[in-house]
């Protein structure tokens, strides 16, 4: 007899399910075939449309975790709309608005982590993207999920030209795109400009509640409505870990076969320098202009360095040589007094703290050697670059000059 209440029970959950999002599916005759969510809050209605082929695990996410059939929430959450009564805890005018957080702390979740998944067409460039919010680094995703009020490609994890961040490095912004508003762009607006509290604790947090009352998920068409948010989780997201590193591999062989022709360009562009060319099997080139008799540094030695870093159109990175700073305009006397405009000891070994191509040029020089080094931008400062100065994916070149040895 007990089964069969709660078999009852079960059926009965499942129609009002299946009978609310009829309702919705009839509310919004206008909408093409799709999977969409209605975000229901006490300023007004939204619906997004859901990007379930090109980001299906961050999609599942979001509709296991709406519909409470989530493979990885605790057993007392199941069966449970996750994001019902949850407020918009981060609230910020020109920029998003940020949910999902049962604490509204912003560091509350479902209990759980799961990996980021890239797709290089979906981008933070207009109002209304739907994405994930995280803590910085690949494995950080969970529940939370933010709306953009205005185009912010910051927030994306490929660069201007395609090429994936150092998403795992510091201060570096990778969020996935899952979705974007298709209707109530003026309710999210109306959301990100309500007044925010300036307390400890509360930094942006509306000062009037606004809660999420309601996210139903529309399925529209044969695909949508095939989709199975708790297979595909379960299924795809283990296989995202390896997707990444394949992503990354390609363009790795991307950037290698990218670089030599700016390695020939390099060259051209330096006929008149003297010195030996040598083109490095690693992707530098190298103009090396050897002293006689020069003195081979031990590796337990530490070499004194003077340098000049440029990018590829000339323009000045820094340098140790006060002349260059003052005729490239970038002399500064409070570095001057600080010891910037002079050589700076390294060590002569594999463990010298430098980018891999400027270590590897060092290596083959000896005291008294100058040389002038194309490095790429993989041996140099990489997809994550060095900001604020140095954009990811940069090549640059180095003049290098071994003074002596300390």
């Amino acid at each position: 007899m007990n089964n069969i209440k709660h078999t009852m029970k079960l059926f009965i959950i499942a129609l009002l399910v299946s009978m609310s999002a009829s309702s919705c599916q009839d509310q919004y005759p206008d909408l093409e075939d799709g999977l969409y969510a209605e975000i229901n809050t006490t300023k007004g209605i939204m619906v997004a449309k859901l990007y379930y082929e090109k980001a299906p695990v961050t999609v599942a996410n979001f509709v296991g975790l709406a519909e409470g059939t989530h493979p990885s929430l605790a057993d007392s959450l199941k069966g449970k709309p996750f994001y019902d009564g949850i407020i918009f805890h981060r609230v910020m005018d020109k920029f998003m608005i940020q949910g999902g957080d049962p604490t509204a702390t912003g560091t509350g979740s479902a209990g759980y982590k799961f990996y980021s998944e890239f797709d290089t067409s979906l981008s933070h460039d207009k109002a209304g993207i739907l994405s994930m919010a995280n803590s910085g680094g690949l494995n950080t995703n969970g529940s939370q999920f933010f709306i953009t009020e205005i185009p912010f490609t910051k927030l994306d994890a490929f660069t201007a030209d395609g090429s994936l961040k150092n998403c795992d490095g510091q201060r570096v912004s990778c969020h996935p795109v899952f979705g974007e508003l298709v209707k109530g762009l003026e309710v999210q607006d109306s959301i990100s400009n309500l007044p925010v509290s300036k307390e400890r604790g509360r930094v942006n947090r509306p000062l009037e509640d606004v809660v999420i009352n309601k996210v139903t998920i529309i399925r529209k068409g044969k695909s949508a409505k095939a989709f199975d948010a708790t297979k595909v989780f379960t299924e795809l997201e283990p296989l995202l870990p390896q997707r990444l590193i394949d992503m990354k591999t390609k363009q790795e062989a991307l950037a290698k076969e990218k670089s030599k022709a700016a390695a020939q360009d390099f060259i051209k562009a330096n006929t008149g320098l003297e010195g030996e060319i040598f083109e490095s099997p690693t992707g530098i080139v190298m103009i090396h202009n050897k002293i006689k008799n020069g003195v081979k540094p031990n590796t337990t030695d530490k070499v004194l360095v003077n340098c000049s870093a440029y990018f590829m159109n000339d323009n000045l990175l820094y340098t140790t040589y006060v002349d260059i700073a003052k005729k490239m305009n970038q002399y500064d006397e409070q570095q001057d007094k600080g010891g910037a405009y002079k050589p700076f000891p390294m060590i002569y070994n594999e463990s010298a703290g430098l980018v891999a191509g400027f270590r590897e040029a060092m290596l083959r020089m000896n005291v008294g050697d100058k040389a002038r080094v194309y490095v790429p931008s993989y041996l140099g400062y990489g997809a994550g670059g060095r900001p604020p100065k140095v954009p990811g994916n940069t090549d640059l070149y180095f003049d290098i000059e071994i003074s002596g040895i300390q």
